[in-house]
Protein backbone atom coordinates (compact mmCIF):
# COMPACT_ATOMS: atom_id res chain seq x y z
CA UNK A 1 0.00 0.00 0.00
CA UNK A 2 1.07 3.83 -0.63
CA UNK A 3 1.53 6.28 1.46
CA UNK A 4 -0.35 9.76 1.55
CA UNK A 5 2.16 13.10 2.06
CA UNK A 6 -0.08 16.09 2.60
CA UNK A 7 0.58 19.60 2.41
CA UNK A 8 -0.24 22.37 4.48
CA UNK A 9 -3.95 23.03 5.42
CA UNK A 10 -5.66 26.30 5.20
CA UNK A 11 -8.14 26.93 8.08
CA UNK A 12 -10.96 29.22 8.81
CA UNK A 13 -14.31 29.30 10.52
CA UNK A 14 -18.26 29.19 9.75
CA UNK A 15 -20.67 30.47 11.59
CA UNK A 16 -21.84 28.69 14.97
CA UNK A 17 -18.08 28.11 15.62
CA UNK A 18 -17.08 25.20 12.90
CA UNK A 19 -13.42 25.11 12.72
CA UNK A 20 -12.69 23.85 9.02
CA UNK A 21 -9.62 22.27 8.07
CA UNK A 22 -9.23 21.49 4.63
CA UNK A 23 -6.40 19.04 3.66
CA UNK A 24 -4.92 17.77 0.64
CA UNK A 25 -3.24 14.46 0.29
CA UNK A 26 -0.84 12.98 -2.48
CA UNK A 27 -1.47 9.61 -3.08
CA UNK A 28 -0.53 7.10 -5.50
CA UNK A 29 -2.98 6.59 -8.32
CA UNK A 30 -2.22 2.63 -7.72
CA UNK A 31 -1.53 1.30 -4.53
CA UNK A 32 0.12 -1.67 -6.20
CA UNK A 33 2.55 1.12 -7.77
CA UNK A 34 3.54 3.41 -5.04
CA UNK A 35 6.08 4.82 -6.87
CA UNK A 36 4.29 5.20 -9.80
CA UNK A 37 1.87 8.60 -10.81
CA UNK A 38 0.48 10.41 -7.68
CA UNK A 39 -3.17 11.87 -6.99
CA UNK A 40 -4.51 14.55 -4.91
CA UNK A 41 -7.62 13.21 -2.78
CA UNK A 42 -9.40 16.41 -0.45
CA UNK A 43 -10.83 16.37 3.36
CA UNK A 44 -12.36 18.70 5.09
CA UNK A 45 -12.03 18.30 8.44
CA UNK A 46 -14.68 20.16 10.33
CA UNK A 47 -14.20 21.11 14.29
CA UNK A 48 -16.57 21.94 16.83
CA UNK A 49 -15.06 24.22 18.56
CA UNK A 50 -17.77 24.31 21.49
CA UNK A 51 -16.17 21.02 22.08
CA UNK A 52 -12.13 21.95 21.81
CA UNK A 53 -10.64 25.10 23.10
CA UNK A 54 -7.26 24.37 22.38
CA UNK A 55 -4.92 22.90 19.53
CA UNK A 56 -4.51 20.06 21.91
CA UNK A 57 -7.81 19.61 22.30
CA UNK A 58 -8.66 19.27 18.86
CA UNK A 59 -6.26 16.14 19.32
CA UNK A 60 -8.03 14.50 21.37
CA UNK A 61 -11.86 14.67 19.88
CA UNK A 62 -11.93 11.05 18.13
CA UNK A 63 -12.55 11.51 13.88
CA UNK A 64 -15.62 10.25 12.55
CA UNK A 65 -14.99 9.92 8.90
CA UNK A 66 -18.24 10.18 5.93
CA UNK A 67 -18.20 8.06 3.37
CA UNK A 68 -20.12 9.90 0.40
CA UNK A 69 -22.77 8.33 -1.77
CA UNK A 70 -22.64 7.61 -5.37
CA UNK A 71 -20.06 6.24 -7.27
CA UNK A 72 -18.69 9.73 -8.75
CA UNK A 73 -20.15 12.19 -6.27
CA UNK A 74 -18.12 14.78 -3.98
CA UNK A 75 -19.39 16.19 -0.48
CA UNK A 76 -20.48 18.99 0.00
CA UNK A 77 -19.28 21.57 2.60
CA UNK A 78 -21.44 20.73 5.98
CA UNK A 79 -22.95 23.42 8.24
CA UNK A 80 -23.03 23.63 12.01
CA UNK A 81 -26.86 21.40 11.80
CA UNK A 82 -27.68 18.25 9.76
CA UNK A 83 -25.97 15.43 10.16
CA UNK A 84 -22.66 17.29 10.67
CA UNK A 85 -24.11 18.83 14.39
CA UNK A 86 -25.35 15.66 15.68
CA UNK A 87 -22.05 14.02 15.20
CA UNK A 88 -20.23 16.75 16.47
CA UNK A 89 -22.73 17.13 19.30
CA UNK A 90 -21.48 14.02 20.37
CA UNK A 91 -17.87 14.59 20.97
CA UNK A 92 -16.12 14.07 17.25
CA UNK A 93 -14.73 15.96 14.66
CA UNK A 94 -15.63 14.98 11.58
CA UNK A 95 -13.66 14.33 8.35
CA UNK A 96 -15.48 14.69 4.81
CA UNK A 97 -13.66 13.70 1.75
CA UNK A 98 -14.28 13.79 -1.86
CA UNK A 99 -14.06 10.20 -3.24
CA UNK A 100 -10.80 9.66 -6.03
CA UNK A 101 -12.13 11.51 -9.16
CA UNK A 102 -14.19 13.84 -7.59
CA UNK A 103 -14.59 17.19 -6.29
CA UNK A 104 -11.23 18.20 -5.34
CA UNK A 105 -9.59 14.44 -5.42
CA UNK A 106 -8.18 14.90 -8.49
CA UNK A 107 -11.31 14.92 -10.58
CA UNK A 108 -12.05 12.79 -13.56
CA UNK A 109 -13.88 13.63 -16.88
CA UNK A 110 -12.72 13.49 -20.26
CA UNK A 111 -10.70 16.79 -20.41
CA UNK A 112 -8.69 16.05 -17.49
CA UNK A 113 -7.13 12.85 -18.57
CA UNK A 114 -2.95 12.55 -18.68
CA UNK A 115 -1.82 13.33 -21.77
CA UNK A 116 -0.60 9.19 -22.20
CA UNK A 117 -3.90 8.39 -21.79
CA UNK A 118 -5.96 8.44 -25.57
CA UNK A 119 -7.24 5.14 -26.51
CA UNK A 120 -10.42 3.56 -25.21
CA UNK A 121 -8.72 0.87 -23.89
CA UNK A 122 -6.31 3.10 -21.70
CA UNK A 123 -9.09 5.56 -20.66
CA UNK A 124 -10.74 2.09 -19.20
CA UNK A 125 -7.90 0.78 -17.47
CA UNK A 126 -7.34 4.88 -16.02
CA UNK A 127 -11.14 4.65 -14.92
CA UNK A 128 -10.79 0.85 -13.41
CA UNK A 129 -8.20 2.92 -10.74
CA UNK A 130 -11.13 4.98 -9.37
CA UNK A 131 -13.78 2.39 -8.19
CA UNK A 132 -13.71 1.93 -4.51
CA UNK A 133 -11.97 -1.41 -3.93
CA UNK A 134 -8.71 -2.33 -6.12
CA UNK A 135 -7.32 -4.94 -3.49
CA UNK A 136 -5.55 -6.32 -6.44
CA UNK A 137 -3.66 -4.24 -9.40
CA UNK A 138 -6.15 -2.89 -11.85
CA UNK A 139 -9.36 -3.12 -9.41
CA UNK A 140 -10.44 -0.21 -8.47
CA UNK A 141 -13.38 0.69 -5.47
CA UNK A 142 -11.07 -0.24 -2.66
CA UNK A 143 -8.62 2.25 -3.50
CA UNK A 144 -10.24 4.84 -2.43
CA UNK A 145 -10.60 2.63 0.85
CA UNK A 146 -7.03 2.50 0.62
CA UNK A 147 -7.05 6.13 0.59
CA UNK A 148 -8.63 6.18 3.27
CA UNK A 149 -6.70 3.80 5.40
CA UNK A 150 -3.34 6.02 4.07
CA UNK A 151 -4.72 9.16 5.21
CA UNK A 152 -6.04 7.34 8.59
CA UNK A 153 -2.12 6.36 9.09
CA UNK A 154 -1.18 10.04 8.40
CA UNK A 155 -3.55 11.38 10.97
CA UNK A 156 -3.87 8.94 13.46
CA UNK A 157 -0.60 6.88 13.07
CA UNK A 158 1.36 9.14 15.50
CA UNK A 159 -0.70 8.29 18.54
CA UNK A 160 0.59 5.85 21.47
CA UNK A 161 -2.29 4.02 22.25
CA UNK A 162 -3.67 1.45 19.15
CA UNK A 163 -6.91 2.18 19.76
CA UNK A 164 -6.46 5.79 19.41
CA UNK A 165 -5.49 5.03 15.90
CA UNK A 166 -8.24 3.98 15.30
CA UNK A 167 -11.75 6.38 13.30
CA UNK A 168 -15.28 5.83 13.06
CA UNK A 169 -16.84 5.87 9.58
CA UNK A 170 -20.31 6.29 8.32
CA UNK A 171 -21.28 5.13 4.44
CA UNK A 172 -24.18 6.30 2.94
CA UNK A 173 -25.54 4.59 0.08
CA UNK A 174 -22.70 3.91 -1.70
CA UNK A 175 -20.27 4.95 0.99
CA UNK A 176 -21.76 1.66 2.64
CA UNK A 177 -20.31 -0.27 0.08
CA UNK A 178 -16.89 1.23 0.50
CA UNK A 179 -17.64 0.56 4.60
CA UNK A 180 -18.21 -3.08 3.70
CA UNK A 181 -15.35 -3.46 1.67
CA UNK A 182 -13.37 -1.18 4.99
CA UNK A 183 -14.62 -3.88 7.29
CA UNK A 184 -13.08 -6.90 4.67
CA UNK A 185 -9.66 -6.09 3.77
CA UNK A 186 -8.71 -3.28 7.20
CA UNK A 187 -11.15 -3.63 9.97
CA UNK A 188 -8.15 -3.11 12.05
CA UNK A 189 -8.24 0.92 11.14
CA UNK A 190 -11.93 1.00 12.48
CA UNK A 191 -13.39 1.37 16.00
CA UNK A 192 -16.80 1.47 14.96
CA UNK A 193 -19.19 1.48 11.27
CA UNK A 194 -22.20 3.42 11.07
CA UNK A 195 -24.35 2.86 7.63
CA UNK A 196 -27.82 4.66 6.58
CA UNK A 197 -29.13 2.93 3.17
CA UNK A 198 -25.48 1.34 2.30
CA UNK A 199 -25.82 -2.34 3.05
CA UNK A 200 -24.07 -3.58 -0.19
CA UNK A 201 -25.97 -7.11 -1.71
CA UNK A 202 -22.49 -9.00 -1.50
CA UNK A 203 -22.95 -10.33 -5.32
CA UNK A 204 -21.02 -10.71 -8.20
CA UNK A 205 -22.83 -9.22 -10.60
CA UNK A 206 -25.45 -6.61 -10.72
CA UNK A 207 -28.70 -8.45 -12.84
CA UNK A 208 -30.09 -9.28 -9.23
CA UNK A 209 -30.13 -6.22 -7.73
CA UNK A 210 -31.47 -5.07 -10.73
CA UNK A 211 -34.22 -7.40 -10.44
CA UNK A 212 -35.06 -5.71 -7.27
CA UNK A 213 -34.89 -2.34 -8.03
CA UNK A 214 -37.58 -2.90 -11.30
CA UNK A 215 -39.74 -4.21 -9.07
CA UNK A 216 -39.66 -1.01 -6.63
CA UNK A 217 -39.05 1.75 -9.54
CA UNK A 218 -42.68 0.03 -10.90
CA UNK A 219 -44.36 0.61 -7.29
CA UNK A 220 -43.08 4.08 -7.20
CA UNK A 221 -44.27 4.74 -11.09
CA UNK A 222 -47.84 3.45 -10.04
CA UNK A 223 -47.58 6.02 -6.12
CA UNK A 224 -46.60 8.94 -8.98
CA UNK A 225 -49.81 8.29 -11.72
CA UNK A 226 -52.16 7.74 -8.49
CA UNK A 227 -50.75 10.94 -7.38
CA UNK A 228 -50.79 12.61 -10.62
CA UNK A 229 -52.87 10.57 -13.04
CA UNK A 230 -53.38 13.85 -15.62
CA UNK A 231 -49.60 13.17 -16.19
CA UNK A 232 -50.33 9.93 -17.70
CA UNK A 233 -51.52 12.57 -20.49
CA UNK A 234 -48.62 14.85 -20.10
CA UNK A 235 -46.03 12.61 -20.23
CA UNK A 236 -47.13 10.55 -23.46
CA UNK A 237 -47.68 14.29 -25.02
CA UNK A 238 -44.32 15.34 -24.24
CA UNK A 239 -42.31 11.80 -25.59
CA UNK A 240 -44.37 11.96 -28.41
CA UNK A 241 -42.56 15.65 -29.03
CA UNK A 242 -39.59 13.90 -28.49
CA UNK A 243 -39.72 10.92 -30.05
CA UNK A 244 -40.52 13.43 -33.39
CA UNK A 245 -37.74 15.98 -33.07
CA UNK A 246 -34.21 16.11 -32.33
CA UNK A 247 -34.11 18.56 -28.69
CA UNK A 248 -30.90 19.95 -27.93
CA UNK A 249 -30.07 20.62 -24.17
CA UNK A 250 -28.43 23.95 -23.25
CA UNK A 251 -25.04 21.84 -23.34
CA UNK A 252 -25.36 20.40 -26.49
CA UNK A 253 -26.82 16.95 -25.38
CA UNK A 254 -30.15 15.45 -26.77
CA UNK A 255 -33.62 15.42 -24.75
CA UNK A 256 -34.07 12.27 -25.84
CA UNK A 257 -37.35 9.84 -24.59
CA UNK A 258 -34.93 7.36 -23.14
CA UNK A 259 -33.27 10.19 -20.99
CA UNK A 260 -36.00 12.05 -20.04
CA UNK A 261 -37.53 8.57 -18.41
CA UNK A 262 -34.05 8.63 -16.43
CA UNK A 263 -35.81 11.75 -14.32
CA UNK A 264 -37.73 8.77 -12.62
CA UNK A 265 -33.78 8.32 -10.30
CA UNK A 266 -35.37 10.70 -8.07
CA UNK A 267 -38.28 9.01 -7.55
CA UNK A 268 -36.71 7.23 -3.81
CA UNK A 269 -35.97 10.37 -2.71
CA UNK A 270 -37.99 13.19 -0.16
CA UNK A 271 -37.65 15.88 1.22
CA UNK A 272 -34.95 18.00 -0.75
CA UNK A 273 -32.44 15.09 -0.58
CA UNK A 274 -31.54 13.76 -4.41
CA UNK A 275 -29.04 12.27 -5.60
CA UNK A 276 -27.37 14.54 -7.58
CA UNK A 277 -26.84 17.94 -6.99
CA UNK A 278 -29.22 20.70 -5.88
CA UNK A 279 -31.75 20.89 -8.86
CA UNK A 280 -33.23 24.35 -10.33
CA UNK A 281 -36.64 23.11 -8.43
CA UNK A 282 -35.11 22.92 -4.42
CA UNK A 283 -36.02 25.93 -3.79
CA UNK A 284 -39.59 25.84 -5.14
CA UNK A 285 -40.76 22.62 -2.49
CA UNK A 286 -40.10 20.82 0.37
CA UNK A 287 -40.99 17.44 -1.22
CA UNK A 288 -40.37 14.46 -2.45
CA UNK A 289 -38.65 13.18 -5.83
CA UNK A 290 -42.39 12.53 -7.25
CA UNK A 291 -43.25 16.07 -6.40
CA UNK A 292 -39.93 16.89 -8.16
CA UNK A 293 -40.70 15.03 -11.45
CA UNK A 294 -44.33 16.33 -11.90
CA UNK A 295 -43.10 19.99 -11.35
CA UNK A 296 -40.85 19.22 -14.30
CA UNK A 297 -43.84 17.25 -16.09
CA UNK A 298 -46.23 19.83 -15.70
CA UNK A 299 -43.97 22.97 -17.36
CA UNK A 300 -42.73 20.81 -20.23
CA UNK A 301 -46.73 19.94 -20.59
CA UNK A 302 -47.36 23.86 -20.55
CA UNK A 303 -44.97 24.73 -22.61
CA UNK A 304 -45.68 22.72 -25.59
CA UNK A 305 -49.04 23.82 -25.26
CA UNK A 306 -48.38 27.45 -25.64
CA UNK A 307 -45.28 27.15 -27.75
CA UNK A 308 -45.14 23.73 -29.29
CA UNK A 309 -41.73 23.03 -28.08
CA UNK A 310 -39.96 23.13 -24.92
CA UNK A 311 -38.22 26.32 -23.42
CA UNK A 312 -34.81 26.96 -22.43
CA UNK A 313 -35.70 27.23 -19.02
CA UNK A 314 -37.44 23.58 -18.98
CA UNK A 315 -34.19 21.95 -21.13
CA UNK A 316 -32.16 23.66 -18.10
CA UNK A 317 -34.07 22.46 -15.30
CA UNK A 318 -33.90 18.55 -17.05
CA UNK A 319 -30.49 19.33 -17.51
CA UNK A 320 -28.92 19.93 -14.05
CA UNK A 321 -31.13 17.54 -12.24
CA UNK A 322 -29.53 14.89 -14.57
CA UNK A 323 -26.12 14.17 -12.64
CA UNK A 324 -23.74 12.38 -15.44
CA UNK A 325 -22.76 15.27 -17.47
CA UNK A 326 -20.83 16.65 -14.52
CA UNK A 327 -20.41 13.31 -12.35
CA UNK A 328 -19.20 11.04 -14.93
CA UNK A 329 -17.97 8.30 -12.33
CA UNK A 330 -21.37 7.68 -12.25
CA UNK A 331 -22.27 6.58 -14.96
CA UNK A 332 -19.32 4.94 -16.24
CA UNK A 333 -17.96 2.79 -13.13
CA UNK A 334 -22.34 2.73 -11.90
CA UNK A 335 -22.79 -1.20 -12.47
CA UNK A 336 -18.71 -2.28 -11.93
CA UNK A 337 -19.90 -1.42 -8.18
CA UNK A 338 -21.28 -4.89 -7.93
CA UNK A 339 -18.90 -6.60 -10.21
CA UNK A 340 -16.77 -9.32 -8.75
CA UNK A 341 -15.36 -11.79 -11.62
CA UNK A 342 -18.13 -11.09 -13.91
CA UNK A 343 -18.79 -8.28 -16.18
CA UNK A 344 -22.23 -6.15 -15.80
CA UNK A 345 -22.90 -6.24 -19.85
CA UNK A 346 -24.91 -3.14 -19.70
CA UNK A 347 -26.91 -5.41 -16.63
CA UNK A 348 -29.77 -2.53 -15.94
CA UNK A 349 -30.83 -2.33 -20.25
CA UNK A 350 -31.12 -5.65 -20.28
CA UNK A 351 -33.64 -6.00 -17.29
CA UNK A 352 -35.41 -2.93 -18.15
CA UNK A 353 -35.95 -4.03 -21.45
CA UNK A 354 -37.46 -7.47 -20.20
CA UNK A 355 -41.12 -4.81 -19.08
CA UNK A 356 -43.18 -2.90 -21.42
CA UNK A 357 -44.03 -0.42 -19.27
CA UNK A 358 -40.50 1.12 -19.89
CA UNK A 359 -40.90 1.11 -23.66
CA UNK A 360 -42.46 4.28 -25.36
CA UNK A 361 -42.56 2.34 -28.94
CA UNK A 362 -44.80 -0.43 -26.79
CA UNK A 363 -46.97 2.49 -25.39
CA UNK A 364 -47.33 4.32 -28.11
CA UNK A 365 -49.89 1.89 -29.72
CA UNK A 366 -51.78 1.49 -26.82
CA UNK A 367 -54.50 3.55 -25.59
CA UNK A 368 -53.84 7.21 -24.54
CA UNK A 369 -55.13 5.91 -20.77
CA UNK A 370 -51.43 3.73 -20.33
CA UNK A 371 -48.62 5.31 -18.70
CA UNK A 372 -44.98 4.93 -19.86
CA UNK A 373 -43.34 4.31 -16.77
CA UNK A 374 -39.75 6.02 -15.32
CA UNK A 375 -36.84 4.38 -15.28
CA UNK A 376 -34.97 4.70 -11.73
CA UNK A 377 -31.11 4.56 -10.55
CA UNK A 378 -30.27 2.98 -14.22
CA UNK A 379 -27.33 3.49 -16.65
CA UNK A 380 -27.75 2.33 -20.04
CA UNK A 381 -25.39 2.65 -22.94
CA UNK A 382 -27.76 5.12 -25.05
CA UNK A 383 -26.47 7.55 -22.60
CA UNK A 384 -23.15 7.69 -24.19
CA UNK A 385 -24.98 9.16 -26.82
CA UNK A 386 -27.34 11.73 -25.00
CA UNK A 387 -25.17 12.67 -22.41
CA UNK A 388 -22.68 15.38 -24.17
CA UNK A 389 -20.14 14.74 -21.46
CA UNK A 390 -20.11 11.21 -21.77
CA UNK A 391 -19.97 10.71 -25.30
CA UNK A 392 -16.15 10.85 -25.48
CA UNK A 393 -15.80 8.17 -22.91
CA UNK A 394 -18.35 5.62 -25.10
CA UNK A 395 -15.91 3.37 -26.43
CA UNK A 396 -14.29 3.43 -22.90
CA UNK A 397 -17.66 2.93 -20.96
CA UNK A 398 -18.42 -0.29 -23.37
CA UNK A 399 -14.83 -1.89 -22.20
CA UNK A 400 -15.76 -1.64 -19.15
CA UNK A 401 -19.09 -3.06 -19.08
CA UNK A 402 -17.94 -6.43 -21.17
CA UNK A 403 -14.78 -6.47 -18.75
CA UNK A 404 -15.16 -9.57 -16.50
CA UNK A 405 -11.50 -8.73 -14.50
CA UNK A 406 -13.10 -6.99 -11.59
CA UNK A 407 -11.36 -8.53 -8.35
CA UNK A 408 -12.41 -8.93 -5.06
CA UNK A 409 -14.91 -6.09 -3.24
CA UNK A 410 -15.74 -8.08 -0.03
CA UNK A 411 -13.84 -11.04 2.06
CA UNK A 412 -17.30 -12.90 3.10
CA UNK A 413 -14.89 -14.98 5.42
CA UNK A 414 -14.27 -12.01 7.33
CA UNK A 415 -17.05 -10.37 7.37
CA UNK A 416 -18.91 -13.39 9.26
CA UNK A 417 -16.40 -13.12 12.08
CA UNK A 418 -16.00 -9.81 12.43
CA UNK A 419 -15.70 -8.02 15.14
CA UNK A 420 -16.22 -4.31 14.17
CA UNK A 421 -19.48 -2.42 15.75
CA UNK A 422 -21.60 -2.37 12.77
CA UNK A 423 -25.28 -0.46 12.98
CA UNK A 424 -27.03 0.82 10.54
CA UNK A 425 -30.00 2.75 9.10
CA UNK A 426 -32.05 0.29 6.24
CA UNK A 427 -35.35 1.43 4.44
CA UNK A 428 -37.87 -1.18 3.94
CA UNK A 429 -38.91 0.92 1.19
CA UNK A 430 -35.63 1.53 -0.68
CA UNK A 431 -35.35 2.14 -4.26
CA UNK A 432 -31.76 2.11 -4.62
CA UNK A 433 -30.62 -0.75 -2.28
CA UNK A 434 -33.12 -3.59 -2.23
CA UNK A 435 -33.94 -4.33 1.32
CA UNK A 436 -34.57 -7.87 0.88
CA UNK A 437 -30.40 -8.38 -0.52
CA UNK A 438 -29.74 -5.88 2.37
CA UNK A 439 -31.06 -8.34 5.12
CA UNK A 440 -28.93 -10.92 3.40
CA UNK A 441 -25.88 -9.02 4.07
CA UNK A 442 -27.19 -7.81 7.51
CA UNK A 443 -27.11 -11.43 8.36
CA UNK A 444 -23.81 -12.46 6.50
CA UNK A 445 -21.66 -9.46 8.49
CA UNK A 446 -21.10 -10.30 12.21
CA UNK A 447 -22.01 -7.64 15.23
CA UNK A 448 -24.45 -5.84 13.16
CA UNK A 449 -27.73 -4.12 13.99
CA UNK A 450 -30.35 -2.35 12.04
CA UNK A 451 -32.81 0.27 12.29
CA UNK A 452 -35.32 -0.77 9.91
CA UNK A 453 -38.13 1.26 9.42
CA UNK A 454 -40.61 2.28 6.20
CA UNK A 455 -40.83 5.95 7.22
CA UNK A 456 -38.37 7.39 6.09
CA UNK A 457 -36.80 6.79 1.91
CA UNK A 458 -33.29 6.12 0.64
CA UNK A 459 -32.42 10.15 1.66
CA UNK A 460 -33.74 9.45 5.29
CA UNK A 461 -30.09 10.49 6.76
CA UNK A 462 -31.01 14.38 5.66
CA UNK A 463 -34.57 14.23 6.03
CA UNK A 464 -34.68 13.57 8.94
CA UNK A 465 -30.90 13.61 10.79
CA UNK A 466 -31.95 14.67 14.22
CA UNK A 467 -34.21 11.30 15.04
CA UNK A 468 -31.87 8.85 12.37
CA UNK A 469 -28.66 9.69 14.50
CA UNK A 470 -30.21 9.54 17.90
CA UNK A 471 -31.67 6.03 16.79
CA UNK A 472 -28.21 5.14 15.52
CA UNK A 473 -26.09 6.11 18.50
CA UNK A 474 -28.27 4.68 20.86
CA UNK A 475 -28.27 1.37 19.34
CA UNK A 476 -24.33 1.38 18.99
CA UNK A 477 -24.38 1.31 22.83
CA UNK A 478 -25.80 -2.19 22.69
CA UNK A 479 -27.69 -1.66 26.02
CA UNK A 480 -30.57 -4.50 26.18
CA UNK A 481 -33.16 -5.24 28.42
Amino acid sequence: MGFASSTEPETYTVKEGIKVVERFFEVPLDHENPSGEKIRVFARNLIPKSKAKTKEDEGKLPYFVYLQGGPGFEVALQGSGGIAGEIHDRGYQTLWLDPRGTGLSTPFSYETLPPQVKTDQQIADYLKLFRADSIEPHVPWFLSVKDCEVIRKALLGHKEKEADQKWTIMGQSFGGFCAITYLSFFPQGLKEVFMTGGLAPLIDQPDLDYEYCVKKVIKRNEVYYAKYPRDIKRVREIMSHLDSNNVQLPNGGRLTVRRWQQLGLDFGMSGKYSLGPPSCLSNLLDSGGIDRVHQIVLRAANDLELYGKLSYKLLQTVESNQSFDGNPIYAILHEPIYCQGRAANWSADRIVKKNDKFSWQHIKSLADTEPLYFTGEMVFPEMFDDYANLRPLKGAAEIIAQDSSWGPLYDTEQLLKNEVPVTTATYYDDMYVPFELSQQTAATIKNTEQYITNQLQHGGIREDPKDLMRRLFQISKREYS
